[in-house]
């Protein structure tokens, strides 16, 4: 396969504006025993990752994926991005921006996706509180 891979290609349309329609595709996207990870769960089964995915989206202003560089082998491919999104419980739903990676390994579909991405930089930063302390946490262990 090339980087034109049909299914990168589908799985990247289907997340670059992230949504219910994101929901609607994944069958034709994911395995029916797609296992999903990322920094906050581990997830498998088709109906269990649309479940999450939906729940993700529960309050969401807006969440699209800008992708980078990807690398894409004949069963497996890694992308980054970065995620653009809002959600009124960070920083006062104003916009933010997320980098991160994707690691999806697939045949006709996709059996495996995992997300890599600091949870820091998308939660902990931007909460009230919490985001003010995490900040100097981190400025004080870079001087």
């Amino acid at each position: 396969m090339t980087a034109r891979s049909p299914i990168v290609e589908k799985f990247k349309n289907a997340f670059q504006n992230f949504s219910s329609q994101t929901l609607v595709q994944l069958p034709s996207i994911y395995h029916d025993d797609i296992e999903f990870v990322d920094p906050v769960h581990r997830v498998c089964g088709l109906a269990e990752v649309q479940r999450y995915f939906a729940g993700t989206m529960k309050n969401l202003v807006r969440c699209e994926f800008e992708y980078d560089v990807e690398t894409v082998a004949a069963d497996s491919a890694c992308i980054s991005w970065h995620m653009h999104f809002q959600h009124p419980a960070l920083r006062r739903g104003a916009p933010l921006s997320l980098r991160g990676i994707s690691r999806i390994c697939f045949d006709d579909k996709i059996r495996y996706h995992e997300d890599f991405y600091d949870l820091g930089a998308m939660l902990y930063e931007n909460v009230p509180v919490l985001g003010g302390v995490t900040r100097l946490l981190k400025r004080r262990l870079a001087s």
